[in-house]
């Protein structure tokens, strides 16, 4: 498995991470425990060691129990505290959501602990309410790096994290990026880059690259709306990847991904060992081509209002 160094933490982790969360994520009444304690197992022998998850998923436990074996050293943990709430988060419900996810995971620490689906107007008040519970929990010894996670589907053009990367709290930040919806590379990347701030990538793949359906839906969207060419919303993405090596549409979208500065961990969520495995192949695959990049950048260089989902 790919490795590669998150950002100014200074840990090295695999480049795909297992993602807990998602519409298959493992667990939580999707498929049967002992099928999602082997599929985090496989992972594990596979090579991943980066193994994301939230209060909000409903899987740390069961990521407890297939940990309970493996030396806490061979894997990174990062979980979530919800921020999406009726009323506003209080400090002392991260402290005590941060002991359950403790006690739920069975480690007295987390290396990452996020906010989680943060909104661009709720930022301000997260910074100046809950960073100073967060940087004492640090101090503690049971968060070992801070990190945020955006909203993609309700902020796609990335504008709580174009706040929150103004300060330098944050040593980790997950953003969605996908071939569909590039803009972080232009509003994300360069200020994660400039501060060596490590990144996880969501929707790396999601139901309109997995689903041809859904693609032509999407697509036919983005042609009306002067974002793509009428072209491509005909004819689909086969010509821009005409001449490549690859398996699926999934397979350029996880390799486009993996290949764009900034990007460190690419997070694939499955309920399925098989699936698993392929997405790992396409994590050590060759580059996709410079001229078949070059026709996904300039194809989707309008889009910013998409997820992808």
């Amino acid at each position: 498995m790919n490795r590669i160094i998150l950002g100014r933490t200074g840990l090295e982790v695999s480049v795909l991470g297992l993602g807990a969360g998602g519409d298959s994520r493992l667990g939580a009444g999707r498929i049967a425990e002992a099928d999602s304690l082997r599929l985090v197992h496989a992972a594990i022998e596979r090579g991943v060691s980066f193994i994301d998850t939230a209060e909000a998923y409903g899987t740390e436990a069961l990521l407890g129990k297939a940990l309970r074996e493996v030396p806490r050293e061979r894997v990174v943990l990062s979980t979530k505290k919800t921020t999406r709430l009726d009323a506003p988060v209080r400090p002392e419900d991260v402290v005590s959501s941060l002991h359950a996810s403790l006690e739920r995971l069975g480690t007295d620490h987390v290396d990452v602990y996020h906010l989680h689906g943060v909104l661009p107007h709720h930022y301000a008040d997260l910074r100046e309410r809950i960073v100073p519970v967060l940087l004492r929990l640090r101090e503690q010894g049971k968060i070992r790096f801070l990190g945020i996670t955006e909203a993609f589907a309700a902020d796609p053009s990335h504008a709580m994290l174009e706040q929150a990367l103004r300060d330098d709290f944050w040593d980790v930040v997950m953003v969605g990026f996908n071939l569909l919806n590039q803009s972080a590379r232009t509003s994300v990347f360069p200020l994660t880059r400039a501060k060596n701030v490590g990144t996880l990538i969501m929707f790396a793949v999601r139901r309109a690259l997995s689903r041809p359906e859904r693609l032509r839906e999407l697509l036919a969207d983005l042609a009306e709306r002067g974002k793509v060419s009428p072209e491509l919303a005909a004819e689909g993405l086969d010509g821009l990847l005409e001449g490549e090596d690859i398996s699926s549409l999934p397979d350029a979208a996880y390799r486009f991904c993996r290949d764009e500065p900034g990007a460190h961990v690419i997070l694939s969520g499955t309920s399925s060992v098989a699936h698993l495995l392929e997405n790992a192949r396409s994590i050590d695959a060759p580059p996709l081509a410079a001229r078949a990049r070059e026709r996904l950048i300039e194809a989707f260089a309008r889009v910013d209002d998409v997820s992808g989902h």
